[in-house]
C-alpha cells in the first residue's frame, strides 16, 4: 500500500480544509511550522500528550520581557516586588479567562504541576469514614493517588466506569443532552489500619464530603468524558452513591484536565467543577514544573491546612504557639516564594493560544487525528489481516489522541518497544507503555487483575522493556496531535507503519531472515579475518594477529568499566567521548596502555593484581560482580579523557549467568546454556561475517536517498571475530563451530541497538540513522534487529593440541568449519 503525497493531501483537505490550519488565523500552519518551529526539520513530534512543545517566538518574548524588566521577590514592598505581585495576579486572572471561570467564583493557586495540584486536594480535603472517594477507572496514577489520603482516614473509595447509556434510561441520568451510566468496581476500605476520627484536619464533626474525580480527556486512549457529569453529579450525587448516599453529605467534583485543557479547557461556566488541575506545559510548552489548581470559593474554605510556611501566614511567634494564617486562598496554600519567572513566562504562552484561539486548535488537531485514524483503521497486511488495533472511539468523542497496538499478518502483536525503536530510527517521536494510566491500560487491553499481578511478579515495572508477555501486549503506542502538528506528520507517520509493519509478498526476506539461506555445510573456506579486544568496556578495541582464550571467552576482554559518581555504569550510549580512547594490552609487559586525545600522557595500568586495590562488589544489570578498584590518580585520568567524573574497575570473578533465551530462525537455537562473563552484555565473543557487512553495504547503496547512505565495516558493530568467505548470513544457521581447535557455541544472533549508528567523524560522534535503519528493514525478529552472532568458548582442557603456556589461542588465518 503506497501513498501518494499530492493525492493524499487533497483527499485531506476535502474532507478537512475548513478546520486544518488556521484558515483564520494571522498564519497557516505551514508558516508556523516555517517560522516558529524549524527545529522540528526531519522530525515527526507525536507527544503532545505528553509534552507539547514551544514556539520560537515565545522564547524570544520570555527572554525579552525577563531582558526588559525587573522581577524581585513578591514578599516585599519595593518596586521590583511591586511589578512580580502585579504580574502574578495578572496571569491568575488570564488563567481564569482560559477556562471561562468568574474571578467571583474561583481562585487560582499556582503550583508545581497537576500532579501537586492533585496532591493538595487530596492531603488537606476533610476525608472522614463517612467520606467516599469516587473516580473513573481511566484516571492518571496521580489522581489515584489521592485514594491514599481517603483511604488512610477509613474513606470508602471505589472506580466507577461512565459509560453513554444508550439503552432506555431514567431521566436521572440526564443532565442537558446527555445521559451516562455508572457502573462501580469493588469497595476499597482500610479501616481496620486506621484511627476513627471523623475528619481530617480539624474538619467540623458531622459534615460529610464526598469527592468525585474524572479527567476531561484520557491520556491513554484520548476518549473526551462528558462535562455533563459535574451537572450530574453536584445535582443528585445518589446517582453514583446509590444506597450509600445520606441525606446532607455533599459530593465535590474534580477534574483533570491536564491532558484536555490543551485543546479543550473545561468551560467552568457552564460545568462549575469545584476542583480542576492542569500544567502549563501541556497547553503551549514553556514552562515546565508550573500547573495550577483552580477552586471554587465554596470548596477552597473546605481544604483544612497544617503546614504553614513563609508568605502563607499574616503573623506568628517563633518560641510560643500563635500562627495567624493568610485569609487570602491563593496566599494560604502558595507555601514560600512562587515560582514568579515561570509564572511571568505564562502569557507569553497564552498570547500564541489566543491568536490561534482555542477554538481553532481544537478543530486542527481533531482533524489530523481523525485523519489518521481512518487511515491506520484501514491499514492490512496482504492476507486481509487488521495492522492495526486502535483503543477507544466507540460511543465518545475522541480528542487528538491515538492509543493502539500493532499486530502482524499472523495475529501475533508487535512489542511496543519494537515500535518504538524503529520510530526512533525513522525520525518519529512517539510514546509506548501504559502512561500512567493502570486503570485504562488494562481495560482497554483487557488485563485482569491476576493478569496484572502476574505481570508484575514475572518482573514487569513501568518503563520496562518487557512489552509482550505471555503472548499479550502490556502497554500500547500513543501518538497524539498539537497545536503546531500538520498534516505531513500524519503522511510520514503512516508511511512509518506501511514501510515497517504492514507484509509484503514482494520481499526476498521474511520474519527478518533471510529466507533463502540454508544451513549450509562448509568446506573450510572460511576464515578467521581479525580479532579484536576490547579490555574497557564501551571504550575502542585494539586488533591482534593472535590471542589467548580463557574461562570468560578472549583474555582481558572486557575486564574493565567505567563508573559514574552514583555507580551507574557509562557506555557509549551516554558518553560517546569514550569511543575515542583507545587501548591496547600487551602481554609480554603485562601492562594495559590506554590513549585518549583529551589527555597528553599515556596511561600505563598493570596486569598483575596489587593487594593495595580495594575490593567491592558491584551490580551491573542485575548481576553480581566481584571489582579491583583504582586510585585517584588512574581515575582523574579518565575523568579528564570523558570530560565527567569517573572511576574505572576490574572484574576480578563474576556470578555464572543464565543467557536468556532466544529461538532464531528454523533451527531452534537459543541462549539456555550457563556462560561466565566478564562486563560483556550477553555473550563471551561476537562474531560478524565480512560478507554479511558487504551485502548489508549494498543495501545501504541501493537507497534512493543517497545522500544519507553511509559505509559501514565490520568493526562498526564492535565484533571479536571477524570471518570472511561465507555467503551472507549463513552464520546465522550455525549451531557450533570450530575455529582452528578451539570450540565454539553459538547463542544465536545479537539483537542490535542505536550504538551501532554511532561514528566518529573527524574526532567528532555521530548518532546516525544508519545502518539499524536498514537493518531493521530485512533483520527484524520478534522485535529484535539481528545482525552477527554470540557465542561461547568451550574450555576442553582434555586436548592438548594447540595449546601454549596451558592456553589456547586463536590466529588470523585460522579456518573456520560448522561442526554441528
Amino acid at each position: 500500500m503506497e501513498i501518494s503525497a499530492s493525492v493524499s493531501k487533497e483527499e485531506f483537505l476535502r474532507e478537512f480544509g475548513n478546520c486544518y490550519g488556521y484558515p483564520d488565523g494571522p498564519q497557516s500552519i505551514d508558516e508556523i511550522r516555517a517560522t516558529e518551529f524549524k527545529r522540528l526539520q526531519g522530525k515527526v513530534y507525536l507527544d503532545h500528550a505528553g509534552a507539547t512543545l514551544y514556539s520560537e517566538k515565545q522564547i524570544e518574548e520570555v527572554t525579552k520581557d525577563l531582558l526588559s524588566n525587573v522581577y524581585g521577590n513578591p514578599h516585599s514592598q519595593n518596586d521590583s516586588s511591586t511589578a512580580t505581585s502585579d504580574l502574578i495576579s495578572e496571569a491568575r486572572q488570564q488563567v481564569l479567562r482560559y477556562f471561562k471561570a468568574s474571578p467571583k467564583d474561583y481562585k487560582c493557586i499556582f503550583t508545581s504541576g497537576a500532579t501537586g495540584a492533585l496532591k493538595l486536594v487530596g492531603e488537606f480535603f476533610p476525608w472522614s469514614e463517612e467520606s467516599h472517594f469516587m473516580y473513573t477507572l481511566e484516571n492518571h496514577n496521580s489522581v489515584l493517588g489521592i485514594r491514599e489520603y481517603a483511604l488512610n482516614k477509613g474513606a470508602t473509595v471505589f472506580a466507577v466506569d461512565a459509560e453513554n447509556n444508550e439503552r432506555q434510561y431514567d431521566k436521572s441520568y440526564c443532565c442537558e443532552s446527555s445521559y451516562i451510566k455508572f457502573v462501580k468496581h469493588e469497595i476499597q476500605r482500610r479501616s481496620q489500619y486506621v484511627l476513627r476520627q471523623n475528619t481530617q484536619n480539624g474538619g467540623l464533626s458531622g459534615d460529610v464530603y464526598n469527592m468525585f474525580a474524572f479527567p476531561s480527556e484520557c491520556n491513554f486512549s484520548g476518549q473526551k468524558f462528558p462535562l455533563d457529569i459535574v451537572n450530574l453529579i453536584k445535582g443528585d450525587t445518589s446517582i453514583i452513591m446509590g444506597d450509600q448516599h445520606k441525606s446532607g453529605s455533599r459530593c465535590m467534583v474534580l477534574i483533570d484536565a491536564a491532558k484536555g485543557c490543551a485543546t479543550d479547557p473545561p468551560n467552568l461556566e457552564k460545568y462549575p467543577a469545584d476542583f480542576v488541575v492542569f500544567s502549563f506545559y501541556k497547553i503551549f510548552g514553556y514552562p515546565t514544573g508550573l500547573g495550577a489548581l483552580l477552586v471554587r470559593n465554596d470548596a477552597a474554605h473546605l481544604l483544612k491546612k497544617t503546614y504553614f510556611s513563609g508568605g502563607t501566614v499574616s503573623a506568628s511567634i517563633s518560641d510560643m504557639d500563635f500562627i495567624r494564617r493568610r485569609e487570602s486562598v491563593e496566599q494560604l496554600f502558595e507555601d514560600g516564594t512562587a515560582s514568579f519567572l515561570s509564572i511571568a513566562a505564562i502569557r507569553h504562552g497564552f498570547n500564541i493560544i489566543d491568536s490561534l484561539s482555542i477554538a481553532a486548535i481544537s478543530r486542527h488537531t481533531s482533524s489530523l487525528a481523525s485523519y489518521t485514524r481512518k487511515k491506520m483503521s484501514e491499514l492490512k497486511h496482504e492476507n486481509g489481516i487488521n495492522v492495526c488495533a486502535i483503543y477507544g472511539g466507540e460511543n465518545c468523542e475522541l480528542g487528538p489522541t491515538i492509543a493502539f497496538n500493532l499486530r502482524r499478518e499472523d495475529r501475533s502483536w508487535v512489542g511496543y518497544r519494537e515500535v518504538e525503536k524503529l520510530a526512533s530510527l525513522s525520525g518519529v517521536h512517539l510514546r509506548t507503555g501504559c502512561f500512567c494510566n493502570p486503570g485504562a491500560c488494562a481495560k482497554y487491553l483487557g488485563l485482569s487483575h491476576s493478569d496484572l499481578i502476574s505481570n508484575y511478579e514475572a518482573g514487569h515495572v513501568c518503563w520496562d522493556d518487557n512489552d509482550l508477555i505471555n503472548g499479550k501486549p502490556t502497554g500500547a503506542v500513543r501518538i497524539s496531535f498539537g497545536y503546531m502538528s500538520a498534516y505531513e506528520d500524519s503522511e510520514k507517520f503512516m508511511q512509518f507503519l506501511e514501510s515497517s509493519f504492514v507484509s509484503n509478498p514482494k520481499k526476498p526476506f521474511e520474519n527478518g531472515l533471510v529466507s533463502t539461506v540454508k544451513a549450509l555445510q562448509l568446506s573450510g573456506s572460511i576464515q578467521l579475518k581479525s580479532i579484536t579486544i576490547y579490555p574497557i568496556k564501551s571504550c575502542s578495541g585494539f586488533n591482534t594477529r593472535r590471542w589467548p582464550l580463557g574461562n570468560v571467552g578472549l583474555k582481558y576482554d572486557r575486564e574493565w568499566l567505567l563508573r559514574g559518581p552514583s555507580g551507574e555504569i557509562l557506555t557509549q550510549k551516554k558518553v560517546p567521548e569514550m569511543n575515542s580512547i583507545c587501548t591496547l594490552v600487551d602481554l609480554k609487559l603485562e601492562k594495559l596502555y590506554v590513549e585518549s586525545p583529551k589527555c597528553k600522557e599515556k596511561l600505563e595500568i598493570s596486569l598483575l593484581l596489587s593487594t593495595s586495590n580495594i575490593v567491592e562488589e558491584i551490580d551491573v544489570y542485575g548481576y553480581r560482580y566481584q571489582v579491583h578498584s583504582y586510585d585517584a590518580d588512574i581515575n582523574a585520568w579518565f575523568t579528564r579523557a570523558i570530560g565527567r567524573p569517573c572511576t574505572l574497575v576490574r572484574c576480578t570473578s563474576s556470578q555464572y549467568r543464565f543467557c536468556k533465551s532466544d529461538t532464531i530462525g528454523s533451527t531452534g537455537m537459543c541462549r539456555e546454556n550457563r556462560s561466565q562473563l566478564s562486563f560483556a552484555n550477553e555473550a563471551q565473543l561476537l562474531l560478524v561475517s565480512e560478507d554479511s557487512v558487504l551485502d548489508l553495504n549494498s543495501r545501504l547503496s541501493s537507497k534512493i536517498q543517497k545522500e544519507n547512505c553511509v559505509n559501514v565495516d565490520a568493526m562498526r558493530f564492535r565484533p571479536n571475530l571477524v570471518i570472511s568467505g561465507s555467503k551472507p548470513y549463513s552464520e546465522d544457521n550455525w549451531r557450533s563451530l570450530k575455529i582452528g581447535n578451539a570450540h565454539f557455541t553459538s547463542l544465536g544472533g545479537c539483537n542490535r541497538c542505536e550504538m551501532i549508528n554511532l561514528s566518529n567523524i573527524s574526532g567528532q560522534v555521530h548518532k546516525l540513522k544508519e545502518p539499524l535503519l536498514t537493518l531493521a528493514s530485512y533483520r527484524r525478529n520478534k522485535g529484535k534487529i539481528l545482525f552477527g552472532i554470540l557465542l561461547r568458548y568451550e574450555d576442553e582442557t582434555g586436548e592438548d593440541e594447540g595449546l601454549m603456556n596451558g592456553e589456547r589461542w586463536l590466529h588470523v588465518g585460522q579456518e573456520v568449519y560448522q561442526t554441528n
